[in-house]
């Protein structure tokens, strides 16, 4: 499971990128102008069943599918959010969320195929069948316990980095100004 606030995050942007008028979001997204015409990329040959299992697998062995777990409770708690002035609701809300997990459920597997069947369009059977391999071999099975961890501290990281790059660009320019005769605030 991935620390909260990667966690939390990823789930924030999922959330508020797929909400509906049901979660506070747009009603109707407006479509996009028709692109114009691309040519024609060469046809892909058809996935095979032992290509999306491999796909699959590696999908769900690199941890990559721990991020849809947090994304269903996520848009339960915003209905929850969203009913909190009716306090009455709140038994059989619950239980209605409650009982529409094998439903939810379903949902899941379907962003799993779905993301299974990207992988195999991005790579080849014997690519995904090193990649599996790796993720089977202690090695594998390290890096995907510890990924939490990593992209926890990678996150406080970049916000660190974050500021201090920023206040660093902001002396430099300030200064490079000043040597032009412009003083900033």
């Amino acid at each position: 499971m991935f620390p909260r606030r990667p966690r939390a995050l990823l789930a924030g942007l999922l959330a508020a990128s797929l909400s509906g008028p049901f979660l506070g979001g747009p009603a109707l997204a407006q479509p996009k102008p028709a692109a114009p015409a691309a040519p024609a990329a060469p046809q892909q040959a058809a996935i095979t069943p032992s290509h999306l299992a491999l796909a699959k697998e590696v999908m769900l062995s690199s941890g990559i599918a721990r991020s849809f777990d947090s994304i269903l409770p996520a848009f339960g708690e915003q209905i929850k959010q969203a009913a909190v002035t009716r306090p009455e609701l709140t038994k059989d809300l619950n239980e209605v969320l409650e009982k529409m997990q094998p439903e939810l459920e379903l949902q899941k597997q379907r962003i799993i195929d779905t993301a299974s069947r990207i992988y195999a369009t991005k790579l080849t059977e014997a690519e995904l069948r090193d990649i599996a391999t790796f993720f089977r071999s202690p090695s594998g099975k390290r890096y995907v316990e510890t990924q939490p961890q990593v992209l926890d501290d990678m996150v406080q990281a970049m916000q660190t980095w974050t500021q201090e790059v920023s206040e660093y660009m902001m002396v430099r320019v300030r200064a490079e100004m000043g040597k032009r005769g412009h003083q900033l605030q």
